[in-house]
């Protein structure tokens, strides 16, 4: 939700900055603040003819990556994807002029609908349930068909070595995070167990490339969908998208099944007993009628994207994704250690990083020994 601004930014400039760029948005203008979200900060803007819209900036201060926070490359898939059938918010501008309000930021278009922060759609009748879980799918999948020099967007990422590319970024990330040192305490973050064991086991047996279009943070809360109807309206968040393997964005959208299965899971923030298997002690998959089994979801997907896809290769991919989920949050904690997040949830979500590099760990062993039902 909307709230106060924890980060204000100069109204004037921006009134004048949009009445000579963006003359759809009128002034005097009234901004709030969203209070979700880890790293972009991020406002609604209501004009003068009480017409909603969403900024995006870049946080303030000494940035700890050069790959996040990249507002400008939101800006332009989201323009790009405009015409397709990708869902996404309507792009306005980018301004990248940081004399105006202090940072880089973007104005697109605000979603009047329905986000859910717990992906089991608490609330939801049965058979909206399962609906909105397949339109997410059938989303990603329609993402995923897209050639990016149809949307001109070749040159946005390169169409082969995602994963290659992703262990050098990650691992330059992790070694910067580590090194991060809290403002009060001035105790460092700290690195991941088993971080030069992951680096080594990930540059091996990869899946084949397939270069495309990915999200690089999709997931349900990232999703709006329709106030009454069981259908995704817009894709948000797309700082760290790029060209790459569909696997990534595959495995983070399936992920509640595998963090609620996992071991250790519980307590953890991204556990569902909703989603822990019917077998299972503590299972509440019974009270949330239609919601799919992890199985579906992959057929829903494979349906839609217009591929098969190998057991081993999606093991390989679910570990990879755990690996890579522990260092974005390790990046939540670096950011809280020098008082760069912009969430009251970022300390506990920093504190995952560990947990989340054991269960990628416990499922790299599955994958060495051939054991990779996931």
């Amino acid at each position: 939700m909307a709230g106060v601004i924890r980060q204000p930014i100069d109204q004037e400039a921006l009134e004048r900055y949009l009445k000579q760029n963006v003359p759809e948005v009128k002034p005097p203008l009234e901004l709030k603040q969203f209070g979700f979200g880890q790293s972009n900060p991020t406002y609604q803007v209501t004009d003068a003819t009480r017409k909603r819209y969403v900024l995006r900036k870049k946080p303030p201060g000494k940035l700890l990556s050069k790959t996040a926070h990249q507002v400008d490359r939101e800006y332009r898939v989201i323009h790009a994807l405009e015409n397709t059938d990708v869902a996404v918010p309507k792009a306005y501008c980018l301004c990248e002029d940081e004399s105006i309000i202090g940072t880089a930021f973007y104005i697109m278009e605000f979603l009047d609908g329905r986000m859910f922060e717990n992906p089991s759609f608490p609330g939801v009748n049965a058979e909206d349930r399962r609906e909105m879980w397949h339109d997410a799918i059938r989303t990603l999948g329609k993402l995923h068909r897209i050639r990016p020099k149809d949307v001109g967007l070749e040159t946005f990422g390169k169409p082969a070595g995602f994963y290659n590319r992703q262990l050098r970024t990650f691992g330059r990330l992790a070694e910067s995070q580590a090194a991060a040192k809290d403002k009060d305490s001035d105790e460092a973050v700290g690195q991941l167990p088993h971080f030069d064991d992951f680096i080594s086991f990930f540059a091996n047996n990869q899946p084949k490339d397939r270069g495309v279009l990915v999200h690089g943070d999709y997931k349900i809360d990232n999703l709006v969908f329709h106030k009454t109807e069981p259908k995704v309206i817009g894709i948000l968040d797309w700082e760290m998208s790029t060209v790459g393997h569909p696997y990534a964005d595959l495995t983070n959208l399936i992920e509640p099944w595998t963090v609620s299965n996992a071991t250790p899971s519980w307590p953890r923030i991204h556990a569902d007993h909703a989603f822990l298997h019917p077998s299972r002690e503590g299972s509440k998959a019974s009270d949330f009628p239609g919601l799919p089994t992890r199985e579906e979801a992959v057929k829903w997907y494979e349906e839609t994207a217009g591929f098969d896809i190998p057991a081993r290769e999606l093991a390989w991919a679910t570990s990879f994704a755990l690996f890579r989920d522990s260092i974005i949050f390790q990046g939540i904690a670096a950011r809280y250690a020098v008082r760069q997040a912009s969430s009251e949830k970022a300390m506990a979500y920093g504190n995952e990083r560990g947990p989340f590099a054991e269960m990628s760990w416990g499922m790299v062993s599955s994958v060495k020994d051939g054991k990779s039902k996931l």
